[in-house]
Formats: C-alpha cells, structure tokens, sequence
C-alpha cells in the first residue's frame, strides 16, 4: 500500500473526529454551562425584540408610532437585565429564602383577580381574571406564581428528604398550596395552569418521589384540566376546533388557519424579515402567542429551527446545571427551571403548528409581554448564579479571579467547593 493511501485514512478521520473534538474541548471548560445559558437566552431576547417590532410595526403605525409596541418591549428587557444581573449575583441560600414571601405575594395577587375579575378602584384595574394595572404598570401575578413555586416547592422537598416516599409528608403543606394555587390560576387562565402543573409534576419527577405518588398527582391534575376544560363552553369549542379547524374558520378556528398559512408561506428561507403578509391584520396576536408563526413567514424553515435550536442549547444547559452542581436545592430548582421554560415553548410552539390545542401562552423570551419577560430574566440569572457554583466553574474562578471591579460589577467569587472532586479543567 502506496504512503498516500496510509495518509488518506487518517486525514479522513481528522477531518470527521476535528469538529467533534473541538466540541467536545468547549463543553469540558469549567465555566461552558455559564456562557451555553448566557448566549442562548440573550439571542433568544434580541430574536423577541426584533419580532415584536416586526410583527407589531403596522398596527401601531395607524396609531401613529409604529415603534411603540418594540420600544415598551425594549423597556422591560432593560429592567429584566438588571433583575437578570441581580439575579446571578445572589447565593443559593437567598433563593431557598424567597420562596415563601414570592409564593405568599402571588396567592394573594391571583385571589384579588379572582374576586374582582374585571374592575378598577382608582389607580387599580383587573383585566379577564388574568392581568392586573397598578398605575402605569401591568402585571400577570400567574408569572410571579411559576417562580414562587418552583423555590417554594423545591426548599419543601429538599427539606423532606427521605421522608417523600411517604404521601403523608407530601400531602401538608405541598398538595394543598399547590392545589390552591393551581385553581386560581386556572379558573380564568388554563394555559398558565398547565404550566404550573407542569412545575409541580416537574418537581416531584426531579427529587424521586414514588411512582404510584406521581401517577396519582398526574390523574388529579388532567382531572381538574378537563373540569375547567368543561367549566368553560369556549374552551369545549377551542377543543372541538382544534380537531377541526374548518369548522369554525372565521371564528376559532380562524386564528389557527391564519398561523398555518403564515408558516406555509414562508417556505425554506422566508419572505424577508418584516415581510410578513399576516400581520397586516390577517393574523390576530401575531406579537403574543402567535409570534413563533410570523418567525415561520420571515424567517422560513431555516429561521425556524434556529430558534428551537436555541431552546435545545438552554435546555442542555439547564440540565447540565442541574446535574453538576453541588446543592440538592440548587439541583431541583434548575431542573424544574428548564422543564418549565421548554415545556412553555413546546406548548406555545405545538399550537401554532397544530400539534396541540390553542392556550395563549407566550412564547418564552420572544413574544412580547412585561412581567413573562422580566420573570425569565431572573430566572436566567438564577441558573447562571448556580452555573457558576458548579464545582469546576468554582475552582477555576478561585484559581484565576476576575479583576476586583469585575467581581463588583458583575459578580461576586462563588463559594469554594468542599471537596477536590474534578479538577478546574472540566465543568
């Protein structure tokens, strides 16, 4: 056999085994689940941000600015950044301390909205059972809910130990705060319910509990769905529409329809970005829950996937949180972090391509939204605050600090990790 033939072989080789091994080679630096989480969730805000401009610019140039809606958006991503920065600043043990007044705050919120559904008194208004005004300000206490569970219940189960193979521990004070909040939530907003449902199963799969405990919550929770389901007659026919669109197509069914035909006309490559046909009144919502079709349109196929790429990079990095680090907490709550937001854009993203049933949830960090922007944000922070405390990310910024200005404006050392477990060279 000729040298060349030799060669060939092992060039081949280079050639498939190189780009694998230089993946490889970043996803063992100590700090690749910090920067993996950083950039996925801040492409997916600049995506959100150039969307909700494109997909509101022509309604809100008839009220004359067609940069209002993007603008308000820009607005709360600015405050989101700076919760965001506060966020990751904060140790582990000033979260398992927030659950309780959080979870306190949006039960009390959510049972104002339930008394008084649509009102105002003043400076205070209600909205649909769903949104509240405080002055100037709008708020969805259901996102306040989702993170006040998630700390909440997670110091719970935490705290428990053991002892969770026992229903009878489970059942105070977890089933009923949970049960409570998930009622109130439901009874005007079932997508926002299902999400929380989707945290609290999501929970109780994370720490172990028995199997015959979580089928038993899972039944309880798709019976109060299909109670609310049935409360509702709008939410029958949303069902029965969503098996059916052409059944209904100028009434529920016509958004659905819409959707689709804004995904269809996109193709592989797009219309362009801010081409959109189906904005221009076609499409109802195209900001909101609908954004993630008006992406489809613009952007095609090609568009299209990079945002759910970008979901499956924050998803492996929230796991990958969730598994190297060292505080049980800490673990529990990343895990139920991620689920919670990929399942929000599963659920989104299933509905406008026709996979599942309307529920006007938004897409998480793109579809325009103050207090869901905000919430994400922090808890963006949150993980990338645990990310940082994994115990190679720990060593290596003990071993090389950043600069002491550094450390004051972005963040502080996370604590030194107990044992000498993997070496700072590995996350």
């Amino acid at each position: 056999m000729s040298a060349d033939a030799k060669v060939a072989p092992r060039r081949s080789s280079q050639l498939v085994w190189g780009p694998l091994g230089a993946l490889r080679g970043l996803l063992g630096r100590p700090l690749a689940s910090y920067y993996l989480l950083l950039a996925s969730a801040a492409l997916l805000v600049a995506i959100g941000l150039v969307m909700v401009f494109s997909a509101t610019s022509v309604r809100n140039l008839g009220h004359g600015n067609a940069f209002a809606a993007a603008a308000q958006q820009i607005a709360w991503a600015g405050i989101g950044l700076v919760v965001f920065w506060t966020a990751q600043r904060l140790p582990t043990r000033a979260y398992q301390s927030l659950g309780p007044p959080l979870l306190l705050v949006s039960m009390l919120l959510l049972a104002v909205l339930a008394i008084f559904p649509a009102g105002s008194a003043g400076p205070f208004r209600t909205y649909q059972g769903i949104w509240m005004q405080i002055g100037g300000l709008h708020l969805q206490p259901s996102e306040i809910a989702k993170i006040a569970l998630v700390l909440w219940g997670a110091a719970v189960l935490v705290r428990k130990g053991r002892q969770i193979s026992r229903f009878s521990e489970l059942a105070m004070p977890l089933f009923p705060v949970a049960g409570l909040l998930l009622i109130l939530v439901g009874l005007e907003d079932l997508g926002s319910m299902l999400v929380l449902l989707l945290i609290f199963l999501a929970l109780l799969f994370v720490v172990g509990v028995r199997f015959r405990i979580f089928a038993a919550m899972l039944a309880f929770g798709l019976a109060g769905v299909i109670l609310l389901i049935a409360d509702r007659p709008f939410r029958l026919r949303r069902l029965s529409v969503f098996l059916d669109p052409a059944s209904d197509p100028m009434g529920i069914g016509y958004q659905p329809m819409q959707g689709l035909y804004a995904i269809a006309g996109g193709g592989w490559f797009g219309v362009g970005l801010g081409e959109s046909r189906q904005k221009w009144l076609y499409l109802p919502e195209p900001h909101n829950d609908y954004i993630f079709a008006i992406i489809g349109e613009e952007l095609g196929v090609v568009g299209s996937v990079v945002v759910l790429a970008l979901f499956a990079v924050l998803a492996y990095s929230g796991l990958r949180i969730a598994r190297r680090v060292e505080n049980p907490f800490a673990r529990v709550v990343a895990a139920a972090c991620t689920i919670w937001l990929v399942g929000q854009a599963v659920i989104n993203i299933g509905a406008v391509v026709r996979l599942l049933p309307v529920t006007g949830l938004p897409l998480p960090f793109i579809s325009a939204g103050g207090s869901a922007l905000v919430v994400v944000m922090a808890v963006v922070g949150m993980l990338a605050s645990f990310a940082r405390a994994e115990p190679a990310a720990a060593r290596a910024l003990h071993a090389r600090p950043p600069g002491r200005w550094m450390r004051i404006l972005w963040a502080p050392l996370p604590p030194r990790p107990r044992g000498r477990g993997s070496t700072g060279g590995r996350a």
